[in-house]
């Protein structure tokens, strides 16, 4: 049975539907949010004040978060990427104003989502895991000659930084990265740097200036404190699966 033709009124009405479907934007991409911190901001004293913490978090990844939505609000293309992606796709992008915002604050919103996780109040910092402890010490002798080995990687970068421990073909190495760049960022960081982090330290000045002024080697050893073994042997776990 064929259906009996629309009259005006109806015509009229599906018409004025329609149109205003046209109208409704696209859904745009979500922006990149602030993640909340995993523990209030004096839950690492005495080895990290409250207040570094509070303009840590607040200021300063707030601001990477800030300029990164900036720069992807100009560049759709870009912006539904995640930001694993988008860090992923930075050597393909010719834009070199907006490849440099991006590899500073993606990789600085990257970076500072990723130490939060591994940093833990003090009574909470455990140790590593067997398996870890056995890997830290068939490659660097010892839990504490790793230490000090990733000590020195964090007090001889010069200016602003990263130090790093990664999982690189099965294996463990300390590396040390400018600025905001990580191990993650193939073609950016050199191969020799690449891999799986499991446990990154921001030695730039923002990071313990309040407490420690000038005296980093001071603040890395405090922060030994505060790591969340726990989660970096979660990683290691993963990372030699």
């Amino acid at each position: 049975m064929m259906n009996a033709p629309l009259d005006r009124r109806q015509f009229l009405q599906i018409s004025a539907l329609t149109a205003g479907a046209a109208l409704v934007p696209a859904a745009a991409p979500a922006a990149q949010t602030l993640p909340a911190l995993p523990y209030g901001f004096a839950a690492l004293e005495p080895h990290i004040d409250a207040r570094t913490m509070e303009i840590h978090h607040g200021k300063h990844h707030a601001a990477y978060i800030k300029n990164l939505n900036t720069a992807l609000d100009g560049a759709p293309d870009l912006a539904s990427k995640a930001l694993p992606d988008l860090l992923n796709a930075l050597p393909s992008i010719q834009d070199e104003t907006v490849r440099n915002t991006i590899r500073n604050n993606g990789g600085g919103h990257w970076n500072h989502d990723f130490f939060w996780k591994i940093m833990a109040p003090p009574a909470s910092s455990g140790a590593p895991s067997s398996e870890l402890g056995a890997a830290l010490q068939t490659t660097f002798g010892s839990v504490d000659d790793f230490k000090k080995a990733f000590g020195e990687a964090g007090t001889k970068r010069f200016g602003s930084g990263w130090a790093w421990l990664i999982v690189q073909n099965g294996k463990l190495k300390v590396i040390s990265t400018p600025n905001q760049d990580n191990p993650r960022m193939k073609g950016i960081v050199g191969d020799s740097d690449l891999g799986t982090p499991i446990l990154g330290l921001d030695v730039w000045e923002h990071a313990y200036y309040l407490h420690y002024q000038n005296r980093r080697p001071d603040y890395i050893a405090a922060w030994w404190n505060v790591v969340n073994w726990p989660e970096v042997s979660s990683l290691y776990a993963s990372a030699t699966k």
